[in-house]
């Protein structure tokens, strides 16, 4: 009977075909919008980073940052190699969103996307187009469910408006994916990723499992109510979130200071 070591040595994967590999990154940050009343706390907006490609396929149009894998390296660490190669954004975390392989989603050949979700705090952002990216910057996000059952997405920067509209495919194991209708400009097949990371990250906000990583180690509650409601696209009676809350945070003896209305008591994550 042949050994191990004889079946690899006559083992030969060049019969086989063999798709490359990339990563795509859905960096999100929830971005401050100061208010013109100081008697008012400042809102938040969910933003999303995209870059403007350089080169073809999908020249000038808008893109998630991501590349292809090479060899020696971790499909998560290609995706945050590629992330501040292109953007100068480096992702202190990522977590997965999905893999991505419809045949024909990419133009140049055979190529398999593992997609990446990441947030990023509003105090570290410098982005910047480098690499093979002419430009890179924060869209306003809006994803939101139309009357006729199909999805919404709605990305804006500046006078530059990109909108896609896409329909349910599936719902299985708490994910849900996508069939794009329109890609509202957006390069390859990264409305359906969006759109399934949205998904997942609303899911999760409901539990409560992901929305202190937009903040810093200490908040107040106030800032951590609008994160959720920002995801989740609704409003929540502070009484209600406070009560629901409660099991997750620690109260500390410091204050919020340096703003133009009374202090609030800073919480951090249990």
């Amino acid at each position: 009977m042949q050994s191990e070591k004889e079946f690899l040595s006559e083992y030969r994967m060049d019969k086989y075909e063999r798709p490359s590999v990339t990563a795509d990154i859905v960096a999100l940050m929830i971005r401050s919008t100061e208010s013109e009343n100081y008697r008012q706390n400042s809102g938040n907006k969910l933003a999303l980073l995209l870059v403007k490609r350089g080169g073809h396929p999908f020249k000038d149009h808008w893109a998630l940052p991501g590349g292809f894998m090479t060899p020696g390296e971790t499909i998560e660490e290609c995706a945050l190699r590629e992330t501040k190669e292109e953007t100068n954004v480096q992702p202190a975390s990522i977590m997965p969103v999905g893999v991505f392989s419809k045949p024909g989603r990419d133009p140049r050949g055979w190529i398999i996307s593992n997609a990446y979700a990441s947030i990023i705090s509003e105090d570290s952002v410098d982005q910047k187009g480098q690499d093979d990216a002419q430009d890179a910057q924060w869209f306003d996000v809006e994803f939101d469910q139309t009357e006729s059952g199909d999805y919404s997405l709605c990305l804006t920067y500046g006078d530059v408006r990109l909108n896609a509209l896409l329909t349910e495919k599936e719902e299985k194991f708490g994910r849900t994916s996508f069939n794009v209708k329109d890609s509202g400009g957006l390069a390859f097949d990264h409305a359906e990723i969006i759109a399934s990371a949205l998904c997942m990250l609303r899911n999760n906000a409901k539990n409560f499992d992901i929305i202190f990583d937009f903040l810093p180690e200490k908040f107040t509650l106030s800032a951590l109510q609008r994160v959720q409601e920002t995801i989740m696209n609704i409003s929540i009676l502070p009484a209600n979130f406070r009560r629901k809350i409660s099991g997750y945070v620690v109260e500390t003896d410091e204050y919020t200071q340096g703003v133009g209305h009374r202090p609030a008591k800073l919480y951090r994550r249990k």
